[in-house]
């Protein structure tokens, strides 16, 4: 890494997702092995395949948004806007940064398809005059970011980034790179979702891409021989990144660096992984590279492990490419996903948070339900119980549809 870049730190987290409604909530059930993902409630499930999610539990978006606001935004935003303003106040930058230099990147998949799905159904059922004056501004995907930036006056880059599942990381990485070249002081980001809607779990069952078990201890089986999918998963994590003598200066809590980005694309195929993984295990390169990798480095990986046959195996053969096989068998490997489902454009988000406090505290989140594994599928995935480990660097993977991918690596503050 070019010692001229400025370094990057995390100096606030905020949380709203299905296993925590803040950011220590969320950590303590992740290292906890807790589930969850259950049986649907939004909606009924009976004419579908799936029938479970994961879905975010007792969100009141009223503490975040005031009466209009709630009534004019789609769930992915009002996700965000309570993870956002959890992530600010936790980092008590508010009135410490130049609005200027006061950017915001925000990751989502689909942004709001609810919004859609349900304008679109008055379309039909009661004709174009009942569809809302708001439906366009709620349903895009770059609402939430701009709302974060009105409330907190950042007035630089503002932006989302949608990578499909790759999203969150991008977001992440692209906002490292707007401080460490010098664009920006501070960057809110992190990634937001809320796709469990009929369409969507039909669109994605359809794909044969859903898990279609009606047990949520059966379901979300990252790198398990019983896997047949992923469970859906909504919520949204935001972090603020600060340019660390900004940070110093103020004397600003640091919970850790974020010193890789690799972001790549397989350029092969519309929803498939490279049948080499090559893009995967370059995207783990670059970051790798960029975070000053040592031989003597100790390594957890915070997998994408969907739980999809062809994902899992190609993520593991990603990992031996990038690190060679006797690093990676050394190396701990897990998959949150296995409690929380797929939150889509936010979970290379949450999965950020578990590697932050993974290094932090030397705990390692552990893949629950692991208990057939797959022989194509030989890493040390920490199977159902967190470990504890003074690892030294910390790497999460997600790979999207379109086949994009990015890798994020973090070490101590």
């Amino acid at each position: 890494m070019n010692k001229e870049y400025k370094r990057v730190v995390v100096t606030g987290m905020g949380a709203i997702t299905p296993v925590g409604n803040n950011a220590k909530e969320t950590w303590e059930s992740l290292k906890n092995g807790k589930n969850g993902i259950a049986k649907v409630t939004f909606f009924n499930t009976d004419n579908l395949k799936a029938s479970l999610a994961a879905e975010v539990k007792n969100f009141d978006p009223a503490e975040y948004l005031d009466v209009n606001e709630v009534l004019r935004t789609d769930r992915y935003t009002q996700l965000a806007m309570g993870a956002a303003t959890q992530a600010l106040d936790d980092s008590k930058i508010k009135g410490c940064v130049d609005p200027d230099r006061f950017s915001v990147i925000l990751g989502t998949g689909i942004g709001g398809i609810s919004t859609f799905e349900a304008e679109h159904t008055k379309f039909l059922e009661k004709g174009p005059r009942r569809v809302s004056p708001l439906f366009v501004p709620m349903m895009i995907s770059n609402m939430a970011a701009g709302m974060i930036a009105i409330k907190y006056d950042c007035r630089g880059s503002v932006m989302p980034a949608v990578t499909a599942c790759a999203s969150g990381s991008n977001a992440i990485g692209e906002a490292m790179r707007l401080i460490r070249h010098g664009y920006s002081d501070a960057v809110v980001t992190g990634g937001t979702e809320a796709a469990i809607c009929a369409s969507a779990i039909a669109g994605f069952s359809n794909m044969q891409a859903l898990s279609t078990s009606s047990d949520p201890n059966a379901a979300s089986l990252p790198f398990d021989k019983r896997r047949g999918g992923f469970v859906m998963g909504e919520g949204s994590v935001v972090l603020v990144l600060e340019e660390y003598e900004h940070a110093h200066k103020r004397g600003a809590n640091i919970y850790g660096e974020i010193c890789g980005y690799g972001s790549t694309c397989d350029a092969y195929h519309i929803t498939a992984p490279h049948p080499e993984a090559r893009g995967g295990a370059k995207a783990m390169q670059n970051a790798l590279s960029e975070a000053d990798y040592k031989e003597e480095d100790k390594i957890y990986i915070n997998a994408h492990g969907t739980g999809t046959p062809m994902n899992d195996v190609l993520e593991t053969q990603a990992i031996k490419l990038a690190l060679g096989e006797e690093k990676a068998r050394e190396s701990f490997v897990s998959s949150t996903k296995s409690m929380t489902g797929h939150m889509l454009g936010a979970a290379g988000a949450i999965e950020a948070l578990a590697c932050i406090m993974a290094l932090k505290e030397n705990i390692l989140p552990p893949t629950i339900n692991l208990s057939e594994p797959d022989e194509k599928c030989d890493l040390n995935y920490i199977p159902n119980k967190s470990l504890n480990s003074d690892i030294t660097l910390a790497l999460s993977n997600s790979l999207g549809f379109g086949g994009h991918n990015a890798c994020l690596a973090f070490r101590k503050a």
